[in-house]
């Protein structure tokens, strides 16, 4: 981890486009201001890691959608391939 410290009003720059910029300092945090190019996401970790679980969980319900549908397919070829002539 890089570690800077940084006053009121001063910035760090990452990247060609990400500013990070110390706004406030109070005795229980610090108030940071981000400014990034639109295409880039920026949260907070918690929203994060909230964000990060709902994908997975969405991409799982999909594999088993596949997996149901393809299961569907099968067993309707088999039923035509069963079928007594």
């Amino acid at each position: 981890m890089l570690v800077f410290t940084r006053k009121r009003d001063e910035a760090n720059i990452i990247g060609d486009g990400i500013e990070v910029r110390v706004l406030r300092v109070g005795k229980d945090g610090v108030r940071l201001g981000v400014t990034a190019p639109r295409e880039v996401a920026v949260h907070r970790q918690e929203v994060y890691e909230l964000v990060s679980a709902a994908n997975a969980s969405a991409a799982t319900a999909g594999q088993t959608m596949d997996a149901a549908n393809r299961l569907r397919r099968r067993l309707a070829g088999a039923l035509v391939t069963d079928a007594p002539p």
